[in-house]
């Protein structure tokens, strides 16, 4: 098929444009950075230097590649870990990609015929308003507990939830869990090493995380088959922070995490961490493995960190 793709040389297109050749698909592959254009050449793609905000100019990329599925992956993300305590300002222009480069890409399919879209959404930890509810399955809202510095990124990625299988004739949304592997989360490493993440609050939050390249694979299964709706990309482990953390140091030779409570973790870091760290619920893949036919090649991040941080 000829698949176009958006935001191809962020932490997952890296992955993603490789896969999908490798599966015989056919390849237009955006970038914002001219620089970046003949990487993706290199790699098989047909490159597009596109802003994804520029309305105009994303119907006139679409409709001149004609392309049987669009993967929405536009994210304006640096990868860093400093910027939480206000989550809003960090995401801000990823919040206007994920509204109006959702609503433009959109267009763009309506106007080039374009059935099928495939649009990144998450499955990260969040200050869930319900902690202890159980793991969320694909049909679960965000439901973020209300935070004064989180109230348009909890909208933004509703708003791709939503939207996508609305408006698209076959809308498929992927909430993707905490990237970790080749070429993502690389900050969090730096972090974990110098003890700057400790466990807040007993660190009984549950994360659920998948592996950059199984989330690539997931990806090119929606490309190719599922029915519209959103699906969950999650490893088969959610874990809370206090399992997952320790092992993290273990595994790269670091000290263990420092711990400290809730109180004091809130003046230090904000209320979103604590969130995180204390009341996330982690979700479920039953549908994907399902639906989609998806196997992560690493069921667990036990596995998948040493594989990470011994590569």
């Amino acid at each position: 098929m000829r698949v176009f793709v958006t935001g191809a040389t962020g932490a997952l297109g890296r992955h993603l444009v490789p896969a999908l050749i490798a599966a015989g698909h056919d390849v237009t592959a955006t970038t914002r950075t001219p620089g970046k254009a003949a990487g993706l050449r290199e790699a098989g793609a047909e490159p597009v230097v596109l802003d994804g905000l520029d309305r105009d100019a994303v119907i006139a990329a679409v409709s001149a590649a004609a392309p049987d599925v669009i993967v929405h992956q536009m994210t304006a993300l640096s990868g860093g870990t400093r910027g939480f305590r206000n989550f809003d300002r960090m995401f801000a222009a990823t919040n206007e990609l994920r509204t109006r480069g959702t609503d433009n890409l959109l267009a763009a399919a309506e106007r080039a015929g374009t059935r099928r879209v495939v649009a990144q959404s998450y499955a990260g930890p969040g200050p869930d308003a319900r902690p202890g509810g159980g793991l969320k399955s694909d049909d679960d809202p965000l439901d973020w507990r209300p935070l004064r510095t989180a109230v348009r990124g909890p909208a933004a990625i509703a708003y791709v939830d939503a939207t996508v299988p609305a408006k698209a004739a076959e809308g498929i949304v992927l909430r993707y869990g905490g990237f970790y592997g080749p070429g993502a989360s690389e900050a969090m490493l730096g972090a974990v090493r110098k003890r700057m993440i400790p466990l807040v609050g007993g660190g009984m939050g549950v994360w659920s995380f998948v592996e950059i390249t199984d989330a690539a694979a997931a990806t090119v299964a929606a490309v190719e088959r599922g029915a519209p709706g959103v699906y969950n990309i999650v490893d088969d482990d959610p874990a809370p922070v206090a399992h997952w953390l320790p092992y993290l140091a273990q595994v790269i030779g670091a000290k263990p995490p420092l711990r400290v409570p809730a109180w004091l973790g809130r003046l230090l870091a904000g209320d979103l961490i604590v969130g995180q760290m204390t009341g996330s619920r982690g979700y479920s893949n039953e549908k994907a493995k399902k639906e989609l036919g998806w196997e992560p090649r690493y069921p667990s991040w036990r596995d998948g960190f040493r594989a990470w941080t011994s590569g």
